[in-house]
């Protein structure tokens, strides 16, 4: 009941984190069914119907069930402790936006139980995620599924942009934050812009599939190339949704580990929004073979293009910081470290697939796939096993294996770059995405094979990990307030795990790296910015619990109301939107009680203020 009603900062990120785990394990699974069916030439592992679900639920799950509450759990986790804040802005809002998630997560999943998953490619491109190309009800458990999770995400990026912009210590001005907390600013206003659009899209295609509409019908006046535009103009800012966090994550690996403070500060600030900038306005390169025509082409090119300048920055920042650095290759920083040359060749192969020409070669071939896999998996998912390994004695009071740790990031980086190096030159002699099969003798067979193979590799550099957190949670909660001894933000300053409250008396900050800068001065810890007082604390509530139960009920009531079951009783409360009506009911009633209950929290008092860790 603890975890089902909590509305601590610290214990939502644990949730998401095992959200996160649990549908990454889903996505990590179909992935390896995937690469065994392609592992040799005509093999009939799955069948052509089979590989459809697959790929389409193995690309949605990674995006936006898998590494998106891993970004969230480090976002929870660390921003309220590096602003100097004792929670986020909206705690009843956290938890309602992790509950939403989780619901929605759920509902896209039970799809592979009821009926069949969606079989339309991730992106659901129409017409082939119509009633008339899509029989089974996957695609409406896509729609309905992303429209409740993709609510959470929004909740939780409009929660952290208030809570940056609102509850900063005394003395963290906007150019003081670490540049995780930067990050995460920004990719909380790109959350905000780019969400509405999705969910628009889905909107729009559920009424198409469910209600009969024609917004993407020709036939009937629609127009199939609008999904495209709505899924991409949400699709492009997603992925540096996805990404600048990560970034956020190096940063301050990089920086903590050469014990030098991050090269050109402000400059990384500065590209980090202009890549935000940017990022809205290079959507149709996904595009470039739909017949938009040359003006279109060209313009979309010239601004995919720029936006390597801003990355560029980056990068060469981050050398920078290394260069005449104290470098200490700990697990967070080898991820770190080998994140920046895997990033840059996903970029460099970004670039190629910016020019419109080429990429009427290029494109719906694998050498795509290699591109987007070398951002994603090469940039995002090293970034949060870096992050993952800095923060992890910040979580939980204990410091991963380091063995374990360089074990895992060996096998990791290795299978991450047989599976994914030889597809570039896959997709070069033309193989093509998305293709269940292929006959022998093309010159695909042994880079198939070798590619499958890295793929159990980088399993296997997963699992370690796993094994590495298992053993070290056995182990008694020994961590100190700064584990990795150089911690240059306010979250080294505290107990690990921090307790409930976070911060007894909240910090003064008196420049960029505050902790560091009290270390340079001589003190052991922060001046504090106010004397010792009581601490108001909100009160855990099972209401975002209730509310997410209700949208699911409705959801799944929603898609089943053309069916026939066989059975007067359901085809009646179904088809009379009765199921649905119940779990809006359910939802609108919770949120009727949140309104007319006040809830005005309690306090811990002084005395009660022993630093005790949080229960985890």
């Amino acid at each position: 009941m603890d975890w089902l009603t909590t509305v601590d900062h610290k214990k939502i990120a644990i949730l998401y984190l095992v959200a996160g785990a649990l549908f990454f394990g889903i996505g990590g699974i179909e992935a390896l069914l995937i690469r065994v069916q392609l592992a040799k030439p005509m093999n009939d592992f799955v069948t052509a119907q089979q590989f459809n679900e697959l790929i389409t639920m193995h690309g949605t799950t990674m995006i936006f069930l898998g590494v998106m509450p891993v970004i969230f759990a480090l976002m929870n986790a660390v921003i309220p402790l590096q602003i100097g804040a004792r929670d986020v802005a909206f705690p009843f809002l956290n938890s309602l936006g992790f509950w939403t998630f989780l619901f929605g997560g759920l509902l896209l999943n039970l799809s592979w139980f009821i009926g069949g998953a969606p079989d339309a490619g991730w992106t659901a491109y129409t017409p082939l995620s119509s009633t008339e190309y899509s029989l089974t009800h996957g695609v409406d458990f896509y729609t309905i599924g992303l429209q409740i999770a993709g609510l959470g995400t929004l909740i939780g990026g409009i929660n952290f942009l208030a809570t940056i912009i609102t509850m900063r210590a005394p003395g963290m001005s906007y150019m003081r934050m670490p540049m995780f907390t930067w990050t995460s600013f920004v990719t909380s206003a790109m959350i905000l812009f780019a969400f509405p659009a999705v969910t628009v899209g889905l909107v729009l295609l559920t009424f198409d599939r469910i209600l009969g509409a024609n917004f993407f019908n020709v036939s009937a006046g629609g127009n199939p190339v609008l999904w495209q535009h709505i899924f991409w103009i949400f699709g492009h800012p997603e992925v540096y949704i996805l990404i600048l966090p990560a970034f956020g994550m190096i940063s301050e690996v990089v920086s903590t580990f050469s014990r030098k403070r991050l090269f050109g500060y402000s400059s990384m600030v500065f590209a980090t929004i202009l890549i935000a900038f940017l990022g809205f306005m290079v959507w149709a390169h996904h595009m470039f073979t739909t017949g938009l025509g040359p003006v279109a082409n060209a313009l979309f090119s010239i601004a995919t293009m720029l936006i390597a300048v801003p990355t560029g920055i980056k990068i060469f920042n981050w050398l920078f910081t290394m260069w005449g650095g104290q470098i200490r290759f700990t697990t967070p920083n080898l991820f770190a470290v080998g994140f920046i040359p895997t990033f840059v060749m996903g970029g460099v192969t970004g670039v190629m697939l910016a020019s419109a020409p080429a990429d009427y070669q290029y494109h719906d071939t694998y050498f795509v796939v290699a591109h987007f896999h070398y951002v994603i998996v090469g940039g995002l998912v090293l970034g949060l096993f870096a992050g993952l390994h800095y923060w992890w004695p910040k979580m939980f009071g204990r410091m991963l294996s380091e063995k374990l740790g360089k074990l895992e990031f060996w096998t990791f980086i290795i299978g991450f770059h047989m599976t994914f190096f030889v597809q570039h030159f896959l997709g070069l002699i033309g193989m093509q995405r998305r293709v269940f099969t292929y006959l022998p003798n093309q010159g695909f067979d042994l880079m198939n094979l070798i590619s499958t193979i890295g793929a159990f590799l980088m399993g296997v550099g997963v699992i370690v990990f796993l094994i590495n957190i298992g053993i070290t949670a056995a182990k008694p909660r020994n961590a100190s307030n700064d584990p990795w001894e150089d911690g240059r933000t306010l979250e080294w300053t505290m107990p690990s795990p921090p307790p409930e409250y976070n911060f007894k008396q909240i910090p003064l900050v008196r420049g960029l790296d505050a902790f560091w800068k009290e270390k340079m001065a001589g003190n052991k810890e922060m001046t504090p910015a106010e004397p010792v007082g009581s601490i108001h604390m909100p009160s855990p509530t099972i209401l975002p619990f209730i509310m997410s139960v209700g949208l699911f009920i409705a959801g799944l009531g929603f898609m089943f109301t053309s069916d026939d079951f066989g059975n007067s009783f359901m085809n009646f409360i179904f088809s009379n939107y009765i199921v649905t009506g119940i779990g809006l009911a359910i939802t609108f009633g919770s949120m009727l009680v949140r309104s007319l209950y006040d809830d005005h929290g309690w306090h811990i008092e002084p005395s009660e203020l022993n630093e005790k860790g949080v229960k985890a």
